[in-house]
């Protein structure tokens, strides 16, 4: 193809894909606030439903035609994605906004705010919108994707919300889980009756009897209302060092599968040997982190789910923790994952996720990376780690633990040193008291 197109706002652009990866990006900068990516199908200006709007509490459409695939650090800055697949979009839906959102400040404060549209099958640029003027906004429509003719075209925006998402949800027919708020006093309350004049019951006047020879009409039951649909929940949880923990009950995690996720990036700057305070880095050839857990189950029986030794657990049987395949990108639509099964969670006593490196460095300096725990039901939690400032290859990513019938995800990120000798295993073993015999493995 020709050169790609840079949108200005207004225009309009040809969209020759049958599907195509949206990419709304951003510079990576220090205290920007986190910039997520959403999509709404519209059938005449309007969303039908709460299921056609998709973002990072609602990643899928039923149809499959918008799926939001995750966040991706790169050198040139953050990429949350959309997957939109022309063929599967209903034949109502005549229109897909695109919007960003801003966590945590104004996009005043992002630099480089723009989307991107790929052909998903080869990966080539079809058009891109780039975002310049923004300031006080907290949410932006930064284009549409709509259909014209039996043809799919791309229209840029730009329209800004001081409203942030929730704003901008509501405006197209979304109803939103709002803080419940305390009832209001009124300026002059009624006393209340004396504790010892208790105020008698009233009761209703007994209806006439009918008459012995008139037949007495039973009205039919009413039918039961449907239940209303719950209304979308727009948080996500951002663990810290001031505020590590949360309760999974509390987040609407209680049930269903729970995805981890970790992926990460190499410092591109730092080759061969780091000078950073003397730490030796030394990356050489693919960077290859495992996804590991340790376990301990309700009945006290303990194990590890690792690619060592092949341990990849199980999802339908004890310990209900499953790792997938092994991943060296650090790309978060693959990455490491690991899901455990909360349908089986009073089963689980604690469950200790960390990372080694298997090969590829030697610390985990200069390596950026982040944490995901997204529940099938209820908000994301995410947490970067800490700069590493010691010669670690374990790091302890969270601890959850069984408490009263909740789950509660605590941030460890604890980077560990193991002595000379001694495997990554069973420092992370000796520094949580699990208490396991270990024999070399391998994968």
């Amino acid at each position: 193809m020709g050169a790609m197109m840079v949108m200005k706002k207004g225009s309009n652009v040809p969209v020759p894909a049958g599907t195509v990866r949206v990419e709304v990006g951003c510079h990576a900068a220090p205290g920007a606030p986190d910039v997520d990516a959403s999509a709404l199908l519209l059938v005449a200006g309007r969303v039908r439903s709460d299921a056609d709007f998709v973002f990072y509490n609602q990643p899928s459409h039923a149809s499959g035609a918008v799926r939001h695939e995750g966040k991706r650090t790169a050198s040139d800055g953050v990429t949350d994605t959309l997957l939109v697949d022309f063929g599967k979009v209903e034949p109502a839906i005549g229109r897909i906004v695109v919007a960003a959102s801003a966590d945590g400040g104004t996009f005043g404060r992002v630099a480089g705010l723009h989307v991107r549209i790929t052909d998903a099958a080869s990966g080539a640029e079809l058009t891109r919108f780039d975002s310049t003027d923004a300031t006080v906004e907290t949410a932006f429509i930064l284009g549409e994707l709509y259909l014209r003719q039996g043809a799919w075209k791309f229209r840029a925006v730009g329209q800004g919300y001081s409203t942030g998402l929730e704003g901008l949800a509501t405006d197209f027919g979304i109803s939103v889980d709002e803080p419940q708020q305390p009832p209001a006093v009124p300026q002059t309350p009624a006393a209340p009756p004396a504790p010892s004049q208790p105020r008698p019951a009233a009761t209703p006047p007994a209806p006439p009897a009918p008459a012995p020879s008139a037949p007495v009409a039973q009205a039919p039951p009413a039918p039961a209302a449907p239940p209303a649909p719950e209304p979308v929940r727009l948080t996500k949880v951002t663990l810290t060092k001031s505020a590590p923990s949360v309760s999974l009950a509390k987040q609407g995690g209680t049930s269903g599968a729970l995805r981890v996720n970790l992926n990460w990036e190499v410092r591109k700057q730092f080759k061969g040997w780091g000078a950073k305070l003397g730490r030796a880095v030394a990356m050489h050839g693919d960077l290859d982190l495992d996804l590991c857990a340790l376990y301990e189950l309700a009945d006290g029986r303990k194990g590890v789910v690792q690619a060592l030794g092949n341990a990849f657990g199980s999802l339908r049987q004890p310990p209900f923790i499953h790792l997938d395949g092994d991943d060296r990108t650090g790309a978060v639509s693959t990455g490491e994952n690991m899901t455990i099964n909360l349908d089986h969670k009073d089963l689980l006593r604690r469950v200790l996720i960390f990372v080694t490196i298997y090969e590829g460095a030697r610390s985990f300096a200069d390596l950026h990376a982040t944490v995901t725990l997204q529940p099938q039901n209820g908000a994301p939690i995410d947490f970067s780690l800490d700069e590493c400032t010691v010669p670690s290859t374990v790091c302890a990513l969270a601890l959850i633990t069984h408490d009263g019938g909740d789950l509660t995800v605590q941030r460890e990120a604890r980077y560990l040193v193991p002595d000379r000798g001694v495997s990554p295993q069973r420092t992370i073993d000796a520094a949580y008291g699990w208490g396991m015999n270990w024999t070399p493995g391998r994968k």
